[in-house]
């Protein structure tokens, strides 16, 4: 039992160290240094990095080892495309399922997202968000698409922030999660499943923009 919890350790704290950029995209992951960072051995090593090669987090390759993953602008368009369908199947459900005291929970929650958009508190505002969205995801009851939905954003988180700054987005951000909370307090779960999935439309039109912008700032 022990044992396993080590390798369960060594996966959650490798997945963490990547995706707070602690290692960067297409850096290598070598083993005696991962050995030493985890405080793990290198069968622990081998099997974290194995796990999270099935999450999309690391591309292992003969002969040159392991790196984290580099997601292009197109895959992460991609992948919110999937995320919009499953983020709208668990919208739906969590209204069909929510009790009251999770309607508390969202609304709570919406409040925050409220208070720290007036303060310019983006960070703040984007950390609420990812524990609203977790709060769903735990209502729906749906534990494939939740499971589905962690690796999906795992695999994108650094382009969150890209998104986040925009001029004008997080307001825009804060009403869709208005909607969204409205949509499911009052378990109008064909509503929830349509106002979720036009919220991750317009992630991916903010995605679109924040490259293009990067696109042109790379090409001066």
């Amino acid at each position: 039992m022990l044992a396993r919890s080590d390798r369960d350790e060594s996966v959650n704290r490798l997945r963490a160290a990547i995706i707070s950029g602690r290692f960067m995209p297409n850096e290598r992951l070598v083993e005696q240094d991962l050995v030493e960072f985890l405080g793990a051995n290198r069968a622990n090593v081998r099997i974290a990095l194995g796990k999270l090669e099935q999450e999309g987090l690391v591309i292992s390759e003969p002969n040159r080892g392991a790196r984290v993953r580099l997601v292009t602008d197109q895959e992460a368009i991609e992948i919110t495309q999937a995320r919009g369908v499953l983020e709208g199947l668990v919208a739906r459900q969590a209204a069909e399922r929510a009790t009251d005291a999770d309607r508390k929970i969202l609304k709570d929650l919406t409040a925050q997202m409220q208070a720290a958009h007036a303060e310019g508190d983006l960070i703040g505002f984007s950390a609420i968000n990812g524990h609203y969205h977790a709060e769903i995801h735990r209502i729906s009851g749906n534990a494939t698409a939740t499971r589905l939905l962690a690796t999906l954003k795992s695999q994108i988180v650094r382009f969150q922030y890209r998104t986040i700054m925009l001029a004008g987005r997080a307001a825009r951000s804060l009403q869709e999660h208005v909607d969204i909370t409205e949509a499911i307090v009052a378990g109008d779960s064909a509503r929830a499943e349509r106002v979720m999935q036009a919220h991750l439309e317009e992630i991916i039109a903010a995605l679109r923009i924040a490259m293009a912008k990067t696109e042109r700032v790379e090409g001066l």
